[in-house]
């Protein structure tokens, strides 16, 4: 079971940062619940499959985990995701805060819904770095001094 059981994890995460840590999360026992885009998270695309959309990055990643696929740019999908919040105890997103923000899903509004929600932000760049609004891929990493392995 874990020392996590009983922890519900809204994953709204994708390709590798996000999903590697919400699936150590589910490892150690919590319910984790993944929120895909009606087109899946694109690692279901990498890697050779026996069954299309279920590559094995996506497969390592995600294991541990419940799945569903909601459009948040509706107002069906975003009340959904929002009921998900409101019984949960940590939201963890990768996407840029601007884009929860014009979903509707920032801090100030899932806070009030659910005042004890952890809300963790798992970004390539810091929230005050100059180059937070860059998508963060490996090349970009390892072009910066600082960032490399």
């Amino acid at each position: 079971m874990g020392p996590l059981k009983g922890i519900k994890v809204i994953d709204m995460t994708t390709v590798l940062m996000g999903p590697y840590a919400t699936q150590m999360l589910g490892d150690y026992g919590a319910d984790v619940i993944k929120v895909e885009s009606l087109e899946g998270d694109v690692t279901r695309q990498i890697g050779p499959t026996r069954h299309p959309g279920m590559g094995p990055v996506f497969l390592n990643t995600n294991r541990s985990k419940r799945s569903i696929c909601l459009d948040l740019k509706k107002p069906a999908g975003r009340d959904a995701v929002l009921r998900l919040i409101a019984t949960a105890d940590v939201l963890v997103y990768n996407v840029r805060p601007q884009a929860m923000a014009r979903l509707q899903l920032g801090y100030d509004v899932v806070s009030k819904l659910n005042p004890r929600l952890i809300y963790a932000g798992v970004f390539g760049f810091g929230r005050t770095d100059p180059t937070r609004q860059n998508l963060p891929t490996t090349i970009s990493f390892r072009a910066r001094p600082r960032c490399r392995p």
